[in-house]
């Protein structure tokens, strides 16, 4: 897996990649570069065994603010329909390949966290912040709508449609003991324990049987568009595939033995 990335940092540890924005001076915006850089490498990771989960951590005591307003918002007032909905569906390919990528992703936030960020914080598996994180859904702010990026379809699942119409109609800022009650938060950290306590999370996941992992983050998007009685057809062909790895073997196995199964991902 590429960890010399040219728009976001990267670095790639024991089978984690911790990845984040670089541009805390301004708080972390997405650029058009960043924006196509994090979602050809999420669609990358699809295919590396070398990662087994991801970090998406805050730099500079922030996550993000979002879409650059100078480098993105300024020039899509001058794009055509045609240019304007190419960059749309990108940002939304970027929530797709974190979807797809197959490996869990840990977002950890401190302080700002909107828009974009958001966005991506939203689409994460998993998702720890500080108690002074503020997330904000912020469209309808800057003469938008709710709906960018799966926002009306994701959001809704997680903190529940009256609290996401809140969130979508008025873009304020969800606060961190809101968004933790609410179940968009995990866990709240403190901010100098935040990213120390998502790796070791995320080496905990890593440590388990990934190919399992895998096939859990799929049937959690997949199911969202079945029937109850598909569903349980689909889990009971995705358990009978995983019945057959070799790492459902070494935890029978482990379990006779009275020891810690050592999970290899196959």
């Amino acid at each position: 897996m590429r960890a010399d990335t040219k728009h976001f940092l990267c670095d790639i540890k024991d089978g984690i990649a911790t990845i984040r924005l670089d541009r805390p001076d301004r708080k972390n915006p997405l650029s058009f570069d960043s924006y196509a850089e994090l979602r050809d490498w999420f669609r990358e990771l699809h295919y590396d065994d070398e990662v087994k989960a991801v970090v998406f951590a805050s730099n500079g005591g922030n996550f993000s603010s979002g879409g650059d307003v100078h480098d993105i918002i300024g020039p899509l007032t001058k794009m055509s329909m045609k240019e304007l909905l190419a960059f749309t569906r990108m940002t939304g390919d970027l929530v797709k390949s974190m979807l797809n990528c197959g490996k869990p992703i840990i977002t950890a936030v401190d302080g700002v966290c909107v828009g974009a960020g958001a966005i991506i914080t939203m689409a994460s598996d998993l998702r720890v912040a500080t108690p002074e994180a503020k997330c904000a859904f912020l469209f309808t702010r800057v003469g938008l709508a709710g709906c960018d990026m799966g926002a009306c379809a994701m959001l809704p699942r997680i903190i529940g449609q009256g609290r996401a119409n809140e969130l979508l109609y008025t873009g304020r800022a969800m606060s961190a003991e809101e968004g933790e009650r609410w179940g968009f938060w995990n866990r709240l950290i403190a901010a100098d324990q935040l990213e120390a306590e998502a790796i070791a999370w995320a080496r905990k996941i890593a440590e388990g049987p990934n190919f399992g992992h895998m096939m859990t983050k799929t049937m959690l998007q997949q199911e969202w568009s079945m029937s109850l009685d598909q569903a349980i057809e689909a889990e009971a062909q995705a358990q009978a595939i995983c019945m057959q790895t070799q790492d459902f073997t070494r935890a029978y196995d482990a379990f006779v033995a009275k020891a810690k199964p050592v999970f290899e991902g196959d």
